[in-house]
């Protein structure tokens, strides 16, 4: 059963730091692209980070570049999502999902919307505020 679980988020001021895990299950993390996404109430979910299976391709929202930052430990099946210099504008409910690169990509690089057919986490909640 393929599982993608996501912790780290939390309550920090701006400027702080927070590093989301993805811990996924069911599936060869070396095979597979992951992407991060964040969604505040009443819009869509936004792409903000991906990396490909090889761990060589990375790609950042615009909004996030020079302050965010993908990795992945495959020991451990673990994706993570290092977050320094918060914002306020952060604040969002965060999610890791696994789907074909170009599709995790296109939302990231493009803002288009996910497709349905990627598996998703339940999501952690990221607050940035004074």
């Amino acid at each position: 059963q393929v599982q993608l679980v996501e912790s780290g988020g939390g309550l920090v001021q701006p400027g702080q730091s927070l590093r989301l895990s993805c811990v996924t299950s069911g599936f060869t993390l070396e095979d597979s692209a992951i992407g991060w996404f964040r969604q505040i109430p009443g819009k869509e979910r936004e792409g903000v980070s991906c990396i490909n299976s090889g761990g060589n391709l990375k790609y950042y929202a615009d909004s996030v570049k020079g302050r965010f930052t993908i990795s992945r430990d495959v020991a451990v099946n673990t994706v993570y999502l290092q977050m320094d210099s918060l914002k306020p504008e952060d604040t969002a409910v965060y999610y890791c999902a696994t789907d074909l690169f170009p599709f995790l990509q296109a939302s990231v690089v493009a803002g288009i919307p996910p497709s349905d057919a990627g598996t998703w986490g339940q999501g952690t909640q990221v607050t940035v505020s004074s």
